[in-house]
């Protein structure tokens, strides 16, 4: 069972479109499980009927009449319950309902169990046998197994399907995809997807002009990998018995006939680029062989991929990549790196769409800086086919619009202007002080990490620099920076912002922010080996990046340093004596440095509980709510399936950020707020309220909270969180904070968010 299981799941998986992966679900149910009628049976969701859409077994022509309203027949009775329903004789049960048109008199038996995606039934899949029995348990347990894994399938085969179908159709057709909120805004602008080097699945379909150039560099990368074959089948020759090394020979022989070459040479004359037709043929050559019953000859699909690999290998290193990028480039891709992101000139970057993570993700963070509007988490996108399709990101709803009609664009055409006239108005803010109304200061500060993000005017605004990711300049590179290169780097970012004060965060790589070149592999990342963890496993990195630090505030005098994902008591001692280790070098070495503030993020609830043994021996904390959040509630922030889970304004958030600052304050120490929930307006409200001495945020997002903090007096905020105590639900707490934006005029701000 499990081996069928596997096979139909592959078959699912590699559909073109929803149709054809319901036909081959439906003909291997009845060839598996053996019975007369297998029938999947889809929620509509305009009607919330459930419509027969694929059968083996009734008539084809039933297929999408007959329907059944909720809670109707026993395939709504599967949906209400959602749960297997097991019955030996259907017509005489008293929710049977017979449909004429499926021809279905002679079936008694009836086994129904729903296709549930993330809570919502999507359908039913029902299986019928002529005569009267119950289903047994194992065969019971084949579908509901079956059903469980297929529903993300038929969701994606849903959603590509209608995208390409939508390519197919004529200008004016749209497919409408959802993702999740990653930063603010909206974007218009023509695909460009990203993909990974050596990685055939990921290639993208692109148009090629020159058809005889592309199929020179195709045959050119075969046979390169034909002599890398003959060589490794000679050197091998030796060691392998005969049997083994004839694996060599069937793949030479591929390389060399008209199979897999003459596929691929027909696509590319088709108007496909290499790697896109490469990919295709691989995929097709693969579905045969997974399909064989012959175990041996399944498990030669894994090497029809590798060699689909090595020839795109030889491809992408003999050809130049040359990248035209469009005036208003929105990237795309599975999974978007920061290298991948720093590719685009920032003068095209328009927008950002990932098939994967969610706001709290580093990109969506990044993109937040940048200004720059993102969906995140949009799993059913089919990257491979939207490279130069016209797309809309909607950065506050998560919506993905691609090939939009003429209506959807003037619409946001619109949007995008009221954005701008918004900016203009919150510029005048922006000069203005950050001051309550009842005289309460609470300096705002800036995240940044991107040489970009302390360039033209950006430095003018904000009281300082409360994050500086240092993690930024080591992930552009292909090596640790020395000393010199972060002494330059920290420099320029103290110089720019002086005398304001400017705190650089100590490198905090791991979970979704790895280096090229220091791999950490880890089965859970965010609870693995990250932040201070590898700094204090490897001092020979921190001390250097301290000397850059300390050397850098030579005569500015308004370095602080953050350390970031402290746990521990012991690790806080740790990482401060080596900053006096540090210190102490440079003075022997007769380098004017002074001892800057040194503070801790709290990220982690085992440091919320810490708080008072720790102000004995830091000058400031700052709270990156991103990861508390994420850890407080057990929440993946990069897991699109969790991600409405992801709730800043849980009570248990806002009991932590409370228990932290009362603490802190008792023995003098300031505590701000670092995370994304400082640059959310509604949140700022709770914190206002909570007492926080500090915000620090992305550039875009200072003038709506210093608007925020210029419209509301602290005793407003103290009386609207007692409010907010009194409610169990985040949904109920941000919907309180939004309803007061919105009384008072400032409805502008508000921005759907976690």
């Amino acid at each position: 069972m499990l081996d069928t299981l596997r096979r139909i799941i592959q078959e699912v998986n590699t559909a073109p479109d929803l149709d054809q992966a319901l036909d081959i679900i439906v003909r291997r149910v009845r060839e598996s499980v053996g019975v007369d009628v297998a029938s999947v049976y889809l929620k509509d969701i305009d009607t919330g009927q459930y419509v027969l859409s694929a059968t083996e077994g009734l008539r084809k022509s039933a297929i999408g009449h007959v329907r059944f309203n909720p809670g109707e027949g026993l395939v709504g009775m599967v949906s209400e319950r959602e749960e297997p329903v097991n019955i030996e004789d259907a017509p005489s049960h008293p929710r049977y309902m017979f449909a004429s048109e499926t021809g279905e008199n002679p079936y008694h038996a009836f086994l129904g169990v729903p296709i549930i995606q993330h809570g919502t039934v999507l359908g039913v899949l029902v299986a019928r046998q002529r005569e009267y029995r119950l289903f047994a348990e194992d065969e019971e347990s084949f579908l509901v197994t079956l059903a469980a894994q297929l529903a993300g399938a038929i969701t994606h085969a849903g959603a590509s399907g209608e995208v390409a179908q939508m390519l197919q159709a004529s200008e004016g057709v749209s497919a409408v995809l959802k993702g999740l909120p990653g930063a603010p805004g909206i974007a218009i602008g023509k695909a460009m997807v990203a993909y990974p080097p050596a990685n055939l699945e990921a290639i993208p379909d692109r148009q090629v002009t020159d058809i005889e150039a592309e199929i020179g560099s195709f045959r050119d990368a075969v046979n390169s990998v034909k002599d890398d074959m003959s060589d490794y089948a000679n050197r091998m020759s030796s060691i392998l018995p005969a049997e083994e090394l004839a694996l060599f020979d069937a793949l030479l022989m591929m390389l060399g006939g008209d199979s897999l070459i003459g596929e691929t040479v027909e696509r590319i004359r088709a108007g496909n680029w290499a790697p896109g037709a490469l990919r295709e043929t691989i995929a097709q050559h693969v579905r045969v062989f997974e399909s064989m019953e012959d175990s041996y000859m399944r498990e030669r699909a894994s090497d029809i991929r590798d060699l689909g690999r090595r020839i795109l290998t030889r491809i992408q290193s003999e050809v130049p990549a040359v990248i035209a990028f469009y005036p208003q480039t929105i990237l795309v891709g599975e999974e978007i790196s920061v290298g991948q992101l720093a590719e685009i000139p920032v003068e095209n970057l328009a927008g950002i769409v990932s098939a994967s993570g969610s706001s709290s993700s580093h990109v969506a963070i990044l993109a937040h800086a940048m200004g720059v509007p993102a969906v995140m988490g949009a799993a059913d996108m089919p990257v491979g086919r939207l490279e130069g399709q016209t797309i809309i990101a909607d950065g506050y709803r998560g919506d993905v619009f691609i090939n939009p009609s003429e209506l959807v664009c003037r619409e946001y055409l619109r949007l995008q202007s009221e954005e701008t006239e918004l900016t203009e108005v919150l510029k005048d803010v922006a000069a203005q002080p950050s001051v309550t109304p009842d005289g309460v200061n609470i300096p705002l500060y800036l995240n940044i990490g991107l040489v970009s993000s302390v360039e033209n005017e950006v430095h003018d605004i904000g009281d300082g620099v409360g994050l500086y990711r240092t993690e930024i300049p080591f992930l552009m590179q292909d090596r640790f920076p020395g000393e010199e290169v972060q002494l330059r780097i920290y420099r320029k970012a103290l110089e720019v912002f002086a005398p304001r004060p400017v705190s650089l965060r100590t490198l905090d790589v791991g979970g979704d922010k790895l280096l090229s070149y220091f791999p950490v592999k880890e089965d859970n990342p965010f609870l693995g080996w990250r932040g201070i963890r590898i700094s204090l496993d490897h001092p020979e990195i921190f001390l250097t990046q301290i000397r850059a630090m300390l050397r850098a505030s030579v005569g500015l005098n308004n370095l602080t340093i953050l350390l970031p994902m402290i746990s521990t008591v012991t690790e806080l001692d740790h990482a401060l004596l080596l900053i006096k280790q540090a210190h102490g070098e440079l003075l022997e070495e007769g380098a004017l440095v002074v001892r800057p503030p040194v503070g801790i993020m709290i990220e982690v609830p085992s440091a919320v509980y810490q708080v008072s043994a720790m102000a004995k021996r830091v000058d400031f904390f700052s709270i990156g709510t991103n990861d508390l959040t994420q850890y407080l509630l057990a929440v993946d922030r990069n897991n699109a399936r969790v991600a409405s889970l992801y709730q800043t304004l849980h009570p248990a958030v806002l009991g932590a950020i409370r228990q932290v600052i009362e603490q802190a304050h008792v023995l003098g120490k300031p505590v701000s707020i670092c995370g994304e929930m400082a640059g959310d307006p509604a949140a700022v409200l709770a914190l206002m309220g909570l007492g926080v001495n500090s915000l620090s945020m992305s550039a875009s997002n200072l003038p709506r909270v210093k608007w925020v903090i210029r419209s509301f007096t602290v005793d407003e905020a103290r009386d609207l969180l007692k409010q907010a105590w009194m409610l169990e639900e985040p949904r109920a707490i941000r919907e309180l904070y939004n309803g007061v934006l919105e009384q008072g005029g400032l409805g502008g701000l508000i921005r759907p968010g976690n």
